[in-house]
């Protein structure tokens, strides 16, 4: 695949409380690991139910006291660096509606952080915005990335604790029937969830409940100052998309945040997120130039989208029904979410491999995917019932492109909770103590599973061209496959018989007489005739030169 501007680097990591080793890195080779705050690890028991709320959910539908303390506690113990994690997506932190609703599945409230009351505030359910600030300045002192989950298509849904937004803020009908453009944006998600008018230039004032939040926090003058410091420094009306474009800016501005995952893409006007981008680098090069000795890399902002369906095969054209299509990489994006590869995963190794490695050098060629197993949203996971999380690891972390864990596949957390409803199912707490007993499963233990996934994740930290190389198969039994990305070149071989030594081919690779390291195992060979002998422990070889970190 051809060397980008999206984000290649070779990551000297910032100097800081505790700085990181040099790592490379570039986005097409990321590994993300995504998370739903209120559902990883509870580290203040005190703000578990904020603003009046009550523990009177339907199940997995309320909030259960996951906080931002607790994610950076999780960062500085290196469970992120252990599993070769260089960048963090977390589900939005800003305040949610207060109360409840049911939207036909039970009581519900906004715990995964979509439903926003104020974009300008940290969730106290969540944490302070000390406490985010905390979060991110301990991410990047280990070379971690943090991309932050932005909503630009709808506010919260209306409760008796939270209004509507005034009537030119946001539109309550018609309710979207997904048949073409004007039936998938200019309408809402769902009843009782307001879409925001991206498509209006008019100007509107502040709404008078937002006014007041302000005013009663104290905070409202400095807000209205900066306000107006932004409309006249950037010219734009005052339209409510511009209002949330500021506001989304301002966690750059704030906390140097790296990149945006754009939520809901296809539901607003694909220009929207073009117009965004512009704002979010200004805003990022704002920080950069305050804080030099904390930039990462190469310091360019990445910004990732959620196009619902979008397939690595449509390339770069989406179809928005009625014969509309849609180049979102040509409004802002330098990657899409890739739905496909659930689907697509159940095909052998190499029909996978090899499809995903020609898209991304033809059609896809100088952009990229960012590609998963399960999500928070995906009702049709590869693996629901973790029967297969070794084979999981090994299609997700070995596809071409971008890799997005989702919290939990590294222990085999469950997706089928059978008292939970719809998405609900897919958003249960992390599974520490599986991990910490070591739990027996169906044929496995849950930190033979996490161990694997590390030695993947690793392997993938440490050469680029595991995600962002050209793929070529070697042999087929076993099955070996190549990635060259430049002078970086791995070989590797899955479902290895064990027992015995056994011949890997590296012909054509690594020549004779090179020092070979497998990653997976730890041990090193020579090569001799085109081939190492393995020591016949383990199934999965991942070779590298050995004098490569």
């Amino acid at each position: 695949m051809k060397l980008t501007s999206i984000a290649l680097s070779v990551l000297l990591a910032a100097s800081t409380a505790q700085a990181a080793p040099p790592k490379p890195f570039m986005w097409e080779n990321a590994t993300v690991y995504f998370l739903l705050t209120d559902r990883f690890a509870n580290g203040d028991k005190a703000n578990d139910l904020a603003y009046g709320r009550k523990a009177d959910a339907a199940p997995l539908r309320g909030f259960m006291g996951g906080d931002l303390k607790s994610l950076t506690a999780k960062v500085k113990s290196g469970y992120f660096d252990d599993l070769g994690v260089n960048a963090i997506w977390l589900t939005p932190p800003v305040e949610q509606i207060h109360a409840g609703t049911d939207e036909g599945t039970g009581k519900s409230y906004g715990f995964h952080g979509y439903w926003a009351r104020d974009w300008t505030a940290v969730d106290a359910n969540l944490g302070t915005e000390q406490d985010f600030r905390d979060f991110v300045e301990t991410a990047h002192a280990r070379g971690i990335r943090v991309l932050l989950d932005v909503v630009m298509n709808h506010t919260g849904p209306v409760t008796e604790a939270d209004p509507v937004w005034p009537a030119d803020w946001v539109r309550t009908e018609p309710q979207c029937q997904y048949k073409d453009v004007p039936t998938t944006v200019s309408c809402t998600l769902v009843k009782n969830l307001p879409d925001v008018r991206t498509d209006s230039n008019a100007p509107v004032a502040l709404p008078e409940a937002l006014a007041a939040k302000w005013k009663a926090e104290g905070r409202y003058e400095r807000e209205i100052k900066e306000l107006d410091e932004f409309f006249a420094r950037t010219g734009y009306p005052r339209a409510p998309r511009y209002y949330l474009m500021k506001w989304h800016a301002d966690w750059i501005r704030k906390y140097g945040v790296d990149g945006f995952r754009g939520d809901t893409v296809k539901h607003t006007e694909p220009g929207v997120w073009k117009e965004l981008r512009k704002v979010a680098v200004a805003a990022h090069d704002e920080w950069k130039r305050a804080n030099p000795k904390k930039v990462l890399g190469d310091g360019k902002f990445y910004m990732t989208a959620e196009v619902y369906n979008y397939n690595i095969a449509h390339g770069r054209q989406f179809d928005m029904g009625g014969g509309a299509m849609a180049d979102f990489y040509d409004n802002g994006f330098d990657s899409l979410i890739n739905f496909g590869l659930p689907s697509d995963a159940k095909q052998p190794y190499e029909a996978l491999f090899s499809k995903y490695s020609a898209q991304l050098a033809g059609p896809l060629k100088g952009h990229s995917v960012l590609n998963y197993m399960d999500s928070h949203d995906d009702g049709n996971p590869f693996d629901a019932a973790r029967a297969k999380p070794f084979e999981t690891a090994n299609k997700l972390l070995l596809a071409p492109g971008a890799a997005q864990i989702y919290y939990g596949d590294e222990t085999a957390r469950r997706l089928d909770v059978s008292e939970a409803v719809g998405d609900a199912k897919l958003r249960s707490f992390m599974n520490w103590d599986d991990l910490a007993s070591n739990a027996q499963r169906d044929g496995y233990r849950v930190a033979d599973v996490r161990a694997h996934w590390s030695k993947l994740g690793l392997f993938r930290q440490a050469h680029l061209a595991v995600g962002a190389g050209v793929h070529e198969k070697l042999a087929d039994a076993p099955y070996t496959f190549k990635r060259v990305l430049g002078t970086d070149k791995v070989v590797v071989a899955l479902d290895v018989p064990t027992g015995a030594p056994l011949p890997i081919t590296v012909r054509g690779v690594f020549a004779d007489g090179t020092k070979l390291r497998d990653f997976y195992s730890g041990d090193r060979y020579v090569v001799k005739g085109g081939a190492v002998q393995t020591s016949g422990k383990a199934s999965t070889i991942l070779l590298a030169p050995a004098a490569h970190p």
